[in-house]
């Protein structure tokens, strides 16, 4: 006979599962819109503070600059009390303008000499050449450079003064050449460079920060394979920042664009040899009380940084689509 077998044992029922603890536990509970929980009125709170000092530093004075565009306002006089609205007139007078195309023109100059040519190359330059080294050498550069870009634009403008100085200058008697006006024969060659001078530390820094993600196996490749210092920096470096070099050519120029530091050097002078848009609309708007005109090339301005903004922004967004 087969001896009879007894059916196998049930495993012993566990106990159900207790509702986990918290406010998620209750049945209506729902799960929070951000992922610091904080809800969206609290959220609104915090970020309300910026909000309120962006619209009262940034929105207002924008949308203010916008009105007095539009009317005849002046610092003083009966247009002072009761300007008068003018629609485009100050935006058709500032194109027709001589002296804002001479100060645009000198705008670029001072943009591409200063922001382009120099503070970008210059500030590659140092990097790429401090990149291996390390020690005294390249803390003093690190230093000397950072030092000038700190500085208050006052003190920097007040010792280029006394090196470029036409009797007691420090750069006359390092060339030998005394009684030399540098500030009246070469006004805007004195600005650009006293702007390189100054500006070059951001650049520095960001291509610094950029050559530390090269691999160093791939310099080393380039470099066995018999590459020249150009094809390196060709094939090897440059495709791999070329982000950086646009990021730092946008903040750069756009800085630049808008830099009023040359006014206490030159005052735009002589003759307005050295008057940037910054510098003139200075000169209209408070200089000649011509509030309502000063404030229209303003938002020229405004709108000629936004064409430059727009197109590295494409070039940057065409350079991440390229594989």
């Amino acid at each position: 006979m087969v001896p009879a077998t007894s059916p196998p044992a049930e495993p012993p029922a566990e106990p159900p599962a207790e509702p986990p603890a918290g406010p998620a536990a209750g049945p209506s509970a729902r799960p929070a819109e951000d992922a610091a929980g904080l809800g969206r009125a609290r959220a609104a709170a915090f970020v309300a503070p910026a909000l309120v000092l962006v619209a009262v530093f940034l929105v207002f004075p924008a949308l203010w600059t916008l009105y007095l565009g539009t009317t005849d306002y002046r610092l003083t006089g009966v247009q002072a009390e009761d300007p008068r609205f003018v629609g485009a007139d100050n935006y058709l007078g500032a194109l027709g303008d001589g002296e804002f195309h001479r100060s645009l023109w000198l705008t670029l100059q001072f943009v591409l000499g200063s922001a382009v040519l120099g503070q970008t190359v210059l500030g590659f330059a140092l990097a790429w050449a401090l990149r291996d080294r390390s020690g005294p050498v390249r803390r003093t550069v690190e230093a000397l450079v950072l030092l000038a870009w700190i500085l208050p634009g006052s003190v920097v403008a007040f010792l280029w003064l006394a090196l470029l100085d036409r009797d007691a200058g420090t750069l006359n008697a390092l060339l030998g050449t005394p009684g030399t006006a540098w500030l009246l024969d070469h006004p805007m060659a004195c600005v650009i460079v006293f702007n390189v001078w100054r500006g070059t530390a951001f650049s520095m820094m960001l291509y610094g920060s950029a050559l530390g993600n090269v691999p160093p196996s791939h310099l080393e490749t380039a470099r066995l394979a018999g590459a020249s210092a150009w094809q390196t920096l060709r094939d090897v470096v440059f495709p791999r920042i070329r982000g950086h070099v646009l990021t730092s050519l946008l903040l750069v120029s756009l800085w630049t664009f808008n830099d009023f530091t040359p006014f206490l050097l030159t005052a735009g002078g002589p003759d307005h040899r050295s008057e940037i848009m910054s510098v003139y609309v200075y000169r209209t708007a408070l200089g000649d009380g011509r509030l309502g005109f000063g404030a229209a090339v303003s938002l020229v301005m405004i709108l000629i940084n936004l064409v430059i903004a727009l197109l590295y922004l494409r070039a940057l967004r065409e350079r991440r689509r390229t594989p």
